[in-house]
């Protein structure tokens, strides 16, 4: 059985109920969000500081420390989604981009990947914060990034794998 549901007004989301044969030959019902994938930058301004931003995040009704990230637009490659979202959030463009590497957040329902890039040669641009988010940008140093970690106050996980990845954790 294999029922798609398309999200109404989701540009992001389509939601699968189907049955999926596990490599022991099990069948399985799941309902699978099919993600379009996003895009993780870690925005360096020198080896020992980077922007991370305090969001407001709607659904848990908390602000979060995360690093800029956001979802691509239909037919947007990872890194056209990784240049445009670091502007939109922090008003800095990235000169060079590297990829970092990509995870999967939440595998058990969900196909979304995101693509982890460390940007770095930062320039200031003109840039319009967008009205449905509420962000503050901070340009925070390495060790405070690990107090942050330890002391429990970073508790975004693709933050936290991100800064894994770039050996800051």
């Amino acid at each position: 059985m294999h029922i798609k549901t398309i999200v109404p007004g989701s540009r992001v989301i389509t939601l699968e109920h189907k049955q999926i044969k596990l490599p022991n030959g099990y069948m399985v019902r799941m309902d699978v969000i099919k993600h379009i994938g996003a895009a993780l930058i870690v925005p360096f301004l020198d080896q020992d500081k980077v922007i991370l931003l305090r969001q407001y995040r709607p659904v848990i009704k908390k602000y979060l420390y995360e690093l800029p990230a956001g979802t691509a637009e239909k037919g947007e490659i990872l890194l056209a989604c990784a240049r445009r979202e670091l502007t939109e959030e922090t008003g800095f463009a990235g000169g060079k981009f590297t990829l970092v590497g990509n995870i999967y957040p939440v595998p058990g329902y969900s196909t979304e990947k995101i693509m982890i890039y460390k940007a770095e040669k930062l320039e200031l641009v003109k840039y319009h914060s967008e009205q449905d988010e509420v962000i503050t940008v901070q340009a925070v140093s390495r060790a405070s990034v690990r107090k942050m970690f330890k002391k429990g106050q970073m508790t975004d996980a693709k933050t936290i794998c991100a800064f894994a990845m770039c050996g800051w954790l």
